[in-house]
């Protein structure tokens, strides 16, 4: 195994993740707010899963979206 080639690879995995993640929530919130389903006070569980059947890895990551502080 090469650590070096592994490490990039999760690097760019979870910042395709993160970035792709984090668009799909800003536009959720403005549909959201623009239908006046949100306030823009509120405060939304979110939960992120992780799967990578050929590891036998599913892991849930359990959060809050807050759209103030």
């Amino acid at each position: 195994m090469d650590e070096e080639a592994l490490n990039i690879s999760i690097r760019k995995f979870l910042k395709m993740v993160g970035v792709n993640s984090q668009r799909e929530i800003e536009h959720a919130v403005a549909a959201a707010i623009a239908s006046g389903k949100a306030t823009g006070v509120a405060s939304y569980p979110a939960q992120v899963t992780l799967k990578i059947a050929g590891l036998g890895l599913e892991v849930a990551f359990d959060g809050e979206i807050r759209l103030q502080k």
